[in-house]
């Protein structure tokens, strides 16, 4: 991180705004763990390459372990946390569930946020295109066939909600 001056910056965390003062440079998981208490985003590898970090940033995933705070400036960012209630969970949530799509559940978090904004763009995949979408999304558990299920699953759900 650089030694910038703390500026106040605002963007939007699952629905609510916020403003944090921190070094603009400090990546967006930071803030979400440390500063907003979001526990779903979790720090892997620290260099996009396992995508446990993964939020939605404008309806795109992002590996928010390299996102700095700058670049969410002013925009909507959407964890697990963000996807859907206990009383209403998300059609992924639920899918996952169903399949019984996660074990020890550290890579969960951002494989059904990239899974949601994969959604919103092809919400009929094949599961190939599932596959290709996670692609960049480890699961060590080895729990891939029931993640890719549970993610046709939610779109089937989605498409005849």
């Amino acid at each position: 991180m650089s030694n910038s001056i703390p500026l106040p910056t605002k963007l939007t965390v699952n629905g609510k705004p916020v403003e944090v003062a921190v070094d603009p440079d400090t990546p967006l998981l930071y803030i979400l763990r440390g500063n907003l208490g979001l526990t779903s985003p979790h720090l892997g590898c620290g260099a996009n390459q396992c995508g446990a970090c993964h939020v939605i940033v404008d309806g795109h995933a992002v590996a928010s372990c390299d996102t700095p705070l700058w670049s969410a400036a002013g925009k909507s960012v959407t964890t697990l946390e963000g996807l859907g209630t206990p009383e209403a969970p998300h059609a992924l949530q639920k899918a996952f569930i169903a399949e019984q799509a996660m074990q020890c559940g550290y890579c969960i978090s951002g494989i059904m946020t990239t899974a949601a904004a994969f959604l919103k763009q092809k919400p009929n995949p094949t599961e190939a295109e599932v596959r290709s979408a996670l692609d960049r999304n480890l699961c060590r558990c080895g729990a891939h066939n029931r993640i890719v299920r549970a993610v046709l699953r939610a779109a089937e759900e989605m498409a005849s909600a």
